[in-house]
């Protein structure tokens, strides 16, 4: 696979300029607003005392997810707070010596967890905006070489339409980064939540654009009695990592109705995540020549510190054994957010547990 040099282990900062808020609670005309105490938070949530800390782990990049409306006061229109924001973020890294990948989390038109009544794949005007906010992220950071710019976190559509369209829009939009910077590396994922069975469907671009996917699976332990999603609130149940397997079959037949699930397997263990990851794995022998980039993957923070451990030391085991380099998701998530997927704690901002810094590393261990 072809080298991603500078970005082979690295972590995710959310819950500053993306996730913020939980925004399913809020009333339609109050979600994309922004409070005196969201510009409060962004301008303190993250210091350089937490870039030096990650980089402290043995981190040698970090991923940082911003919303288009933390940026984006209207079409064109940039908050100048917002870019110092992010000036700051880039300096910081830069002084700790880690790589940086700017991660538009959440596109106007492509929320996570907020419907759009006009979407990104269906709206020249919103279209127009993406293309928009990524020449100004050029233009302001054309000397800095080491900033990879990643389009957008995951493209909610599922269509088979929307394959086409997403891979219309990122190849306009690389066109115009091009225009300015041949070389910008570039990180594109595929439908379906850049789930790793949609990277075949990506074209080629060129040889500075980056493949990523992201894995969550199995679903039921990543987001074991998360408050976001119905199916593992409605289970509200405990997951266990490794161990039998009758009980993720149990929470498919109660909230999927599915009459056989797991039908292969006796134990949730390794040998499941090595199927689940095999598409990747497959997209990566088949295309030797494209970087390859597993952006995301993590476990809800109030699973069980061990079954965590024990899942980020499977994954990371199998990434590594695949040479696929990775990021974990995610340092520190607010109270606000529903899927709080944190690896170090609120207070001390220190992580979890010795075992689980050196997993994240790539330092494997039984």
């Amino acid at each position: 696979m072809a080298d991603f040099s500078g970005f082979s282990h690295g972590m995710g900062i959310g819950g500053w300029l993306t996730n913020y808020k939980r925004f399913n609670v809020l009333p339609d005309e109050w979600k994309t607003r922004l409070s005196p105490g969201d510009f409060e938070h962004f301008a303190t949530y993250i210091t350089r005392r937490d870039i030096d800390y990650i980089a402290s782990l043995g981190m040698d990049h970090i991923r940082l997810g911003f919303d288009q409306v933390v940026l984006e006061a209207g079409p064109g229109e940039y908050r100048g707070e917002i870019w110092e924001h992010i000036d700051r973020f880039c300096d910081w890294c830069r002084a700790a010596g880690v790589n940086i990948v700017l991660n538009l989390h959440k596109a106007v038109g492509n929320y996570c967890d907020i419907p759009s009544a006009v979407t990104l794949m269906e709206s020249p005007e919103l279209q127009e905006r993406f293309i928009a906010v990524w020449v100004a992220f050029e233009k302001r950071y054309s000397g800095r070489p080491e900033i990879v710019f990643e389009l957008l976190n995951e493209v909610n559509e599922t269509r088979e339409s929307d394959i086409e369209n997403w891979n219309r829009l990122a190849a306009r939009t690389i066109r115009a980064i091009r225009e300015l910077n041949p070389s910008r590396r570039i990180v594109i994922g595929g439908t379906c939540a850049n789930s790793c069975d949609r990277l075949r469907f990506l074209p080629e671009f060129d040889d500075n654009v980056i493949y990523t996917w992201h894995f969550y699976f199995p679903y039921e332990f990543t987001h074991q009695q998360g408050v976001l999603q119905p199916a593992p609130l409605c289970y509200n149940r405990r997951m266990p990592y490794p161990g039998d397997i009758e009980i993720y079959r149990d929470f498919r037949r109660f909230v999927y109705r599915d009459e056989n699930p797991y039908p292969d397997d006796g134990r949730m263990d390794s040998n499941v995540l090595r199927r689940a990851m095999a598409p990747a794995f497959e997209y990566q022998a088949a295309h030797p020549g494209r970087t390859v980039w597993c952006g995301e993957f993590g476990t809800i923070r109030h699973c069980p510190l061990e079954w965590r451990e024990n899942y980020m030391r499977d994954v990371i085991s199998l990434l590594l054994e695949h040479r696929t380099p990775y990021c974990v998701w995610n340092y520190l998530s607010t109270p606000n957010d529903g899927n709080r997927f944190s690896l170090v704690d609120d207070d001390r901002r220190e992580i979890l547990s010795p075992r689980l810094a050196a997993v994240i590393r790539g330092e494997i261990t039984a």
